[in-house]
């Protein structure tokens, strides 16, 4: 299984709702103390889980043209879409909210899309970590803006509860 986490690289994403991917990754590579390497364009790690080994992908090419990164790591270990699982954040999922699909609609979504174009379907796996729909103004400068004060003390239970899905998938 792959498993990718969608964000965007550099410190001025670092706590914004679009990274909710990368911050559920840091969350797990703490807790399975995965060592990340650079490879497919991203950064990678793998371990194992229940006796079965799996990969880890943080693509570094931005979000708009994730399915690069993952286009590469699919070819590489010849995986079907079935067996690559997309942690990525959802505005219309209630913050904090995480749940789990099968393929789908992208709702926007430009990393999404971008996968969905690379690899020539839209039906893998996806884990969603509410974000919440802005109430005014642009949703892009929403899912691009920081976690407010507010929110920020619900960061840590939302990627628990990303990683209590994964591990449930996994299995």
């Amino acid at each position: 299984m792959l498993v990718v986490f969608l964000g965007n690289p550099g410190t001025e994403y670092k706590l914004t709702r679009h990274n909710s991917g990368f911050i559920v990754a840091e969350n797990i590579a703490l807790t399975q103390d995965l060592r990340w390497s650079q490879k497919f364009f991203g950064m990678f790690a793998k371990k194992d889980f229940n006796g079965r080994q799996h990969c880890f992908l943080k693509p570094e090419t931005f979000m708009n043209l994730s399915g690069k990164s993952v286009q590469a790591a699919k070819s590489f270990f010849k995986l079907s879409e079935h067996e690559i699982v997309v942690v990525h954040d959802d505005i219309e999922t209630e913050f904090g909210v995480v749940t789990f699909r099968e393929g789908g609609g992208f709702a926007g979504h430009n990393g999404l899309k971008s996968i969905a174009n690379s690899i020539g379907t839209p039906n893998f796996l996806r884990i969603k970590i509410g974000v919440g729909r802005p109430k005014k103004g642009d949703v892009s400068s929403f899912v691009l803006g920081k976690f407010t004060p507010e929110e920020m003390p619900f960061l840590p239970v939302m990627a628990e509860a990303a990683e209590d899905k994964l591990r449930e998938l996994l299995r």
